[in-house]
């Protein structure tokens, strides 16, 4: 099978899609034009290490696996079960490494422990937390196997955060998120190398403003001394979340209101799910045979796992807006 790169988003969603649903399913698949909408084009080191973690956890042989290469062929092995150990290096997300090798993971004969070391809170991925509590909160009522445990945390540009992985082997089951029944917000206002005030500071700024809005919250700060220095905040509520990292200049109270701003309007639209969750679902919903959600937009980054699971399974999505304005996609 041979996918373009370029498609959708153009970003390194297709790649990560189709390299765990290639493992899966046992088909090979070549990827050209990879990252060609990004302003460096091709394999970063976090794809990289999440392409060569997963090649050796399904056996895989793969050609053109270096920094910057816009070109990949993987051919797909047997998947299984084992301990690894992985470092990304510098703060690359062990987020997103972990999205390309989850869907294939709950496919080994065997349990997997995984260790990552890379970056836990950095910018333009779901922070470990999101990962934690919004989308292994969905999939485990979907029937996926798998504890994360933080045991160092990462930021930009350092990293060195490190996670402990755990999956079961595990059979999913369709299942509707339509609906969003929570009410209370949940979270974890942390910080490393600054001053316990800056994370107690995130955590009532954010407490604030949900108040202010109705909603009760129970948010914990977390204050460490790590290699790594840096400050974040996350916030969920079922299916929902909302993230913000702090940076030199950004008063604690704006990151703890981003983040408060984040999580609201993904309440106040009365989807089953957010933004960033309904296109991690979308490779889920397929193995499972079946399955549905509501969210307030369909992104880009949601079109685009939808063309590329749809080349790997035999499914076909659909989609349709409602007179609320939100939307529904189900197979």
């Amino acid at each position: 099978m041979k996918l373009d790169g370029s498609y959708g988003e153009g970003g390194g969603q297709i790649l990560r899609t189709a390299v765990a649903l290639s493992a899966v399913t046992g088909k090979p698949v070549e990827i050209e034009n990879i990252r060609k909408g990004r302003p460096k084009p091709g394999l970063s080191a976090q794809h990289v290490k999440a392409v060569e973690e997963l090649a050796r956890i399904c056996e895989a042989d793969v050609t053109g696996c270096r920094l910057h290469s816009t070109r990949l062929s993987f051919e797909p092995g047997k998947i299984k079960g084992g301990t690894f150990v992985v470092d990304i290096g510098t703060a690359g997300s062990i987020s997103l490494f972990l999205q390309c090798l989850m869907p294939a993971l709950m496919h080994a004969p065997l349990p997997i422990r995984i260790r990552i070391t890379g970056g836990t809170d950095v910018q333009w991925s779901p922070s470990i937390d999101y990962m934690r509590f919004v989308t292994l909160g969905a999939l485990k009522k979907m029937g996926y196997g798998c504890e994360l445990r933080i045991l160092q945390r990462g930021y930009y540009p350092r990293g060195g955060g490190c996670v402990e992985a755990n999956v079961n082997p595990s059979h999913l089951k369709n299942l509707s998120f339509e609906k969003n029944p929570c009410t209370l917000i949940e979270g974890i206002s942390h910080s490393s190398g600054l001053p316990s005030h800056v994370a107690e500071r995130q955590a009532a700024s954010a407490e604030k403003l949900l108040h202010k809005n109705g909603y009760i919250s129970r948010i914990s700060t977390e204050v460490n001394n790590y290699p790594s220095t840096g400050s974040g905040i996350t916030l969920w509520c079922g299916n929902a979340g909302g993230t913000a990292l702090g940076r030199p200049g950004l008063k604690a109270e704006k990151v703890g209101e981003n983040a408060a701003d984040a999580i609201l309007t993904e309440l106040r639209s009365g989807a089953g799910v957010d933004e960033y969750l309904s296109d991690q679902l979308i490779p889920y919903i397929a193995l499972a045979g079946g399955g549905s959600l509501t969210t307030r937009i369909i992104s880009m980054h949601t079109k685009t796992n939808i063309w590329v699971t749809e080349q790997f399974l035999p499914v076909k999505f659909k989609i349709e807006e409602s007179e609320t304005g939100l939307f529904r996609v189900w197979v």
